[in-house]
């Protein structure tokens, strides 16, 4: 028996009346960054705008460059939206390429026009 974990892409996503949920699941990268982006994209356009987007990252196992900016492309569209944009259950190496890159608040504040919590 071995004990790797798979890196399968997986998206699986739940609308709910005011909300989008996301849970990403495998190794967001160059190879599947489009599928997060087009996922997010088409949800949006169905039964108006959502309140907020929650991207959840327990199953994610890696994350490059790509995926770094499909989340800045998902981030400017929930913006665009009036969504405020949730990054829950990020891996300690999602939240150091973050902060390392000086993106992590950018992406989880407030929808442009939104009032700050």
């Amino acid at each position: 028996m071995n004990d790797f974990t798979s890196t399968e892409f997986t998206l699986g996503v739940v609308r709910e009346p005011g909300s989008l949920h996301v849970r990403v699941s495998g190794d967001l990268d160059y190879d599947t960054c489009d599928e997060l982006v087009d996922a997010v994209t088409e949800k949006l356009a169905e039964g108006g705008p959502p309140r907020g987007i929650r991207l959840d990252f327990a199953g994610l196992t890696h994350i490059d460059s790509s995926g770094l900016s499909a989340l800045l492309l998902v981030h400017r569209r929930a913006s665009a939206a009036g969504a405020t944009l949730y990054l829950d259950n990020r891996p300690d190496f999602l939240e150091r390429m973050l902060r390392i890159t000086n993106v992590l608040d950018h992406l989880t504040g407030p929808a442009a026009g939104q009032p700050v919590d």
